[in-house]
């Protein structure tokens, strides 16, 4: 195998679902050591679902497995006194921890970053939270759809003329682990060329206001709250019917006449249309013009022949649309994983490539407790000492 970037970096995991383990994961695949720590019962992400064939078992969650690729595996209920004393005797072995409890959480356990940096003073912790350590909502619950709707992003999606609406996927917890993936590394950067660490707080609800450039600006540089799309998507952006699925064929900087020659319609050259000032008066009456065309028109050929004419235009591709994209084929992106229980299962691949410290698998995510004897051992335990202590319930 290629060399990694990250190779020799050891990150002890305390996350569990999705921000956390995705900081981690991204870590994990290119190259670094990471130690996932599970409570005997389980990371909660084995119990959500897709699982395969549709078997509600902690070893066949698809959200866990694609999370925790590359990973070794360790039980530890830090609840007990014998569980936090191992993690302190992880510590010093470990360049970096990952967590995301709420932030009294890691506190009441003595196990919070100032008592951390004592025994390990080059030690990078990176804490996930919803709303960060600090302020008044520190220790508020949330979901992706409480982080959507506090985070602005939900009051300028869906149309003005409805209540606001959710966006369709979890992807605030992925960008915040994303986000906090690369923070941690900036902040290893400095801890190895000063031999100081320090605590990384990203908040789940900062990372989704982040992403809202227009809007968070317009607000105090004019005063002014941007007002969600109407119906027909205001003559320059809209989601049509087409024969077989939906296309978005965007309008805003299109050559018109081209445009109406390849759509067939002379009715388009009309300055209400033709003129791009005039256009988003007259959406619905454009929507339905597009509407008309497009519904006798396969969605992968009309993108195919907008682009062809230079039009920014797009498919809604359905998860099989993306399963079987040949742009992906192309790039390889997707990667098979083989495991125990599970088989060989296709998953998304690397984000971004590097072209000398390639992303790679080296392991599939680990079963529950699969390298606790292993990890222990490295620091010393014996085999009857990790018997006494699985015994106990603490591993």
């Amino acid at each position: 195998m290629a060399p990694q970037a990250l190779e020799g970096l050891r990150v002890i995991d305390l996350t569990q679902c999705i921000a956390g383990p995705y900081c981690t994961k991204l870590l994990a695949d290119f190259g670094a050591d990471v130690i996932k720590v599970e409570r005997p019962e389980g990371d909660p992400a084995r119990r959500m679902p897709p699982f395969l064939g549709d078997e509600a078992h902690p070893e066949k969650s698809g959200l866990f497995l694609y999370l925790n690729t590359n990973k070794r595996g360790i039980t530890l209920d830090l609840r007990t006194q014998a569980g936090r004393d191992i993690l302190k005797k992880l510590v010093p072995t470990a360049d970096m921890l990952v967590e995301n409890f709420e932030p009294r959480v890691l506190k009441g356990w003595r196990l919070g970053y100032r008592r951390l940096e004592r025994i390990n003073p080059r030690l990078v912790m990176v804490s996930v939270s919803n709303f960060g350590q600090t302020g008044p909502y520190r220790d508020y619950k949330a979901q992706d759809i409480v982080s959507y709707a506090m985070g602005g992003l939900m009051y300028d999606t869906g149309r003005y003329d409805e209540p606001p609406t959710r966006h369709g996927l979890d992807m605030a917890q992925m960008m915040a682990g994303a986000n906090a993936a690369a923070c941690a590394l900036m902040a290893l950067w400095h801890a190895q060329e000063t031999g100081q660490g320090q605590q990384v707080d990203t908040s789940i609800q900062e990372t989704v206001i982040g992403t809202q450039v227009f809007g968070q600006l317009l607000y105090p540089m004019m005063g002014a709250v941007p007002r969600r799309q109407p119906k027909g998507g205001g003559g320059t952006t809209t989601i049509i019917a087409a024969r077989d699925g939906y296309v978005v064929p965007l309008l805003g900087h299109v050559d018109w006449e081209v445009f109406a020659a390849y759509m067939g319609r002379d009715d388009l050259l009309d300055p209400k249309f033709a003129d791009l000032a005039q256009r988003p008066l007259h959406g619905p009456e454009l929507a339905q013009i597009m509407s008309e065309v497009f519904a006798t028109r396969d969605k992968h050929t009309a993108f195919q022949e907008g682009q062809e004419l230079r039009f920014p235009w797009a498919v809604v591709e359905t998860p099989e649309d993306v399963a079987h994209s040949p742009q992906l084929a192309a790039r390889d992106f997707f990667a098979e994983v083989d495991r125990a229980l599970t088989g060989p299962q296709r998953y998304p691949g690397a984000p971004f490539k590097m072209t000398a410290t390639p992303w790679q698998v080296r392991r599939p995510a680990p079963l529950l407790g699969e390298h606790t004897a292993e990890v222990l051992g490295e620091l010393g335990y014996s085999k009857a000492d990790v018997q006494a202590l699985a015994a106990a319930g603490v591993v």
